[in-house]
């Protein structure tokens, strides 16, 4: 990924009840224009996620989430390869005990949470191969923008495992009965198949994929942050509710919504035809 901005290789973080020492460079941060970019820098291993990068890309959304700054999360691989191979735990967990090897596995999963409890858009920037726990890391973000050559899976099942915890993120970006079927043929889905089925948000070549990417993430960043926290974390929130509950809650937070300076602004800009200028309460 070309990014933005000088980049900073991210040596340690601080995951709860976790201490982790990523190796200098495997992961890049960096924040311009409201925009936070995380990007996988293993090329060599498809961007596979040690338990060390998954460590620390919880502790950069904790960070992103608490910058006021930031405004948008973009999350990228390095390379023309892979978005994200998957999870590349296998060195730390043929070591561990049988309790540390359950706990390293469960890091992917507080990874999704991360995600999801950020208060932020998150845009997933998708080139070449997205599988197993990076087919789950895609689809836990927001909104998905996928190059021509990008390749969807959850192959668990030919090696004898199952997508346990990517079932969720699935669950969340397309119907059951897909989930189900990529999950017993671990077939790989192209792009455009992506797009049909429901999970990825837009298309472009290759050559296009940056400058697709930030000109989302400029629109999202120019959106007033209070609001946008709101209504997305209303929208997770209703996912898991029936239809009655989720209507009383949302009128609630309309009525919530409609208080803030940044809904009065809004509607005053548009009264007079002016761009609005949000102050984020």
């Amino acid at each position: 990924m070309v990014a933005r901005g000088a980049l900073m290789p991210m040596q340690r973080s601080e995951p709860t009840g976790t201490t982790v020492h990523c190796v200098p460079d495997e992961l890049l941060y960096t924040v311009e224009g409201g925009v936070a970019r995380v990007t996988i820098n293993r090329p060599e291993r498809r961007n596979a996620m040690s338990f060390e990068v998954i460590g620390e890309l919880r502790a950069r959304c904790r960070q992103a989430k608490d910058d006021a700054n930031v405004r948008v999360v973009v999350l990228a691989g390095a390379g023309d390869q892979a978005f994200c191979a998957g999870a590349d735990l296998g060195g730390m967990v043929a070591t561990a005990g049988f309790y540390d090897a359950h706990r390293a596995r469960g890091e992917l999963a507080g990874l999704f949470t991360e995600l999801w409890e950020l208060g932020k858009p998150t845009i997933a920037r998708v080139q070449g191969f997205a599988l197993a726990g990076g087919f789950g890391l895609a689809l836990a973000c927001d909104l998905v923008v996928a190059s021509t050559n990008a390749q969807f899976g959850a192959p668990e099942i030919n090696v004898g495992l199952w997508p346990y915890m990517v079932t969720v993120p699935m669950l969340r970006s397309m119907p059951p009965k897909k989930v189900l079927e990529l999950s017993l043929t671990g077939r790989r889905v192209g792009a455009e198949e992506a797009a049909q089925i429901g999970f990825v948000n837009s298309v472009v070549g290759p050559d296009q994929l940056d400058a697709s990417v930030d000109a989302l993430a400029e629109s999202l960043a120019a959106k007033s942050p209070a609001v946008m926290q709101m209504g997305r974390d209303a929208f997770y929130q209703v996912l898991g509710m029936n239809s009655s509950e989720a209507l009383g809650y949302l009128h609630a937070l309309l009525t919530v919504t409609s208080m803030t300076e940044d809904a009065a602004e809004g509607m005053a800009a548009f009264a007079a035809k002016r761009a609005p200028v949000w102050k984020g309460r």
